[in-house]
């Protein structure tokens, strides 16, 4: 099954100076297809030669397709001046309520300043 849709971000950076990568705050507003709110944690680097990376854990609250529940986004992306990659899994077993069992990987696209999602998903059958 496909989820498409939305976000709203806000990124609040975390006081660690001493630390040599970044942590973010991250609190996400769901709409489209997917209805709720995500929450987590990022930490970055970023390097003088413009490569950079980052790895976030998110916890999704809400309902697809009328079943409610959460599950855990785990974010893994890199980014050098030629290319980049960016994978996003549905961690297995974290699915809770009605979306227990959920597998998955979500895509981010960002066109016009705006942020969209396309999650594709299974869950078990009942």
């Amino acid at each position: 099954m496909t989820a498409k849709g939305n976000f709203e971000i806000d990124l609040k950076p975390a006081q660690d100076e001493q630390n040599p990568a970044g942590r973010m705050l991250i609190n996400k507003v769901y709409s489209g297809d997917l209805q709720g709110k995500g929450s987590g944690q990022m930490l970055s680097k970023r390097t003088e030669s413009g490569a950079s990376a980052y790895s976030a854990i998110e916890e999704f609250q809400g309902n697809i397709g009328g079943k409610t529940g959460g599950f855990t986004l785990v974010h893994n992306g890199y980014m050098t001046p030629s290319e980049q990659k960016l994978e996003i899994i549905v961690l297995s077993g974290s699915g809770t309520g009605e979306l227990a069992g959920i597998t998955g990987t979500m895509d981010i696209i960002q066109t016009n300043g705006g942020h969209h999602y396309v999650l594709s998903y299974e869950l078990p059958r009942t």
